[in-house]
């Protein structure tokens, strides 16, 4: 008898940094979901799509549940909220170096109103010894009620298989929504101004990460050339100060910006890139919902 096809979404929630991007780009295979030691890197929510012989999984990457400081941030605390009531299954990522603390603790207060399963999925076990973990699982337990346990490290791949193997047969059986070769369904431009963002978020000081945004201008294979994509971007800013320091000394910050996206982006796309960076000022730009729109935060419908 053949074994029934399951399909599904599933929500990986979590405080700022405790690793969600870096579980989804593992279990995907591939980047799609931006990495930083930065809290708050995910701003919208990035859909993956595993799929295997048994079934297929629609993950959604939220933003962490931090305390909004602007109306962006209260927009991305929204989309974690939407998230938990459109998913099969939870998973709540939480940090094994790190003690349980307030956010944690107010994430578990929000899963107890709701009734889908949640796996409490216990991330950068490599950084702890195997005897810390067992206090580590007894302490989330006495919290919540969790569907199953796992822990893993997202960044080695330890566990990851285990973890598919168990979502696989938490969800219904199903269709399969997407075609067996499509990671993800956001558009090629979206991930390409990821990418850019996240170079920004790896080479700049503390006050630039969350006060940019990168928005694809034109992106277009050249006529003349066979293995060639012309990509126009602009990353805008809120401050003159901040423009300084992406330009940097003679250029040096933009040109190293652009020439690590730009590895990046020809890996993605598998083509040579020839990409052109521009910088904006918009004052305050996180205040101003129009224009947190205009630059791609969008609630879903």
């Amino acid at each position: 008898m053949k074994q029934e096809y399951k399909s599904g979404f599933a929500a990986i929630i979590g405080r700022p940094n405790v690793g969600k991007s870096t579980l989804l780009n593992q279990i995907i295979g591939q980047k799609i979901a931006i990495m930083s030691d930065k809290p708050q890197t995910t701003r919208n929510k990035i859909r993956a799509v595993y799929t295997s012989e048994e079934g297929q999984i629609i993950f959604l990457d939220t933003p962490g549940v931090h305390k909004p400081k602007s109306k962006l941030g209260d927009y991305m605390n929204r989309m974690v909220e939407d998230a938990l009531r459109e998913v099969d299954v939870i998973l709540f990522l939480v940090d094994a170096s790190e003690k349980l603390g307030p956010g944690d603790e107010f994430i578990i207060e929000k899963l107890k109103d709701i009734k889908t399963p949640v796996y409490l999925v216990i991330n950068k076990i490599d950084k702890i010894s195997p005897e810390e973990l067992l206090p580590y699982i007894d302490k989330y337990s006495k919290l919540y009620p969790f569907a199953q346990i796992v822990p893993v490290s997202a960044l080695h791949g330890n566990n990851v298989n285990r973890l598919m193997d168990q979502l696989l047969l938490e969800l219904p059986e199903g269709p399969q929504y997407y075609p067996a070769d499509q990671v993800t369904d956001h558009p090629e431009r979206f991930i390409v101004a990821e990418l850019i963002r996240e170079k920004v978020l790896h080479l700049t000081r503390e006050e630039i990460p969350h006060s940019i945004a990168v928005v694809i201008e034109q992106m277009k294979a050249r006529e003349d050339h066979d293995n060639l994509v012309d990509i126009y971007a602009t990353i805008y800013t809120e401050r003159q100060t901040q423009k300084g320091i992406l330009v940097g000394k003679q250029g040096s910050m933009m040109k190293e910006i652009g020439k690590r996206a730009r590895e990046d982006i020809e890996r993605l796309l598998g083509t040579k890139v020839y990409l052109n960076l521009w910088i904006k000022v918009k004052k305050d730009w996180r205040n101003q919902e129009q224009l947190f729109k205009n630059f791609g935060f969008h609630d879903e419908e």
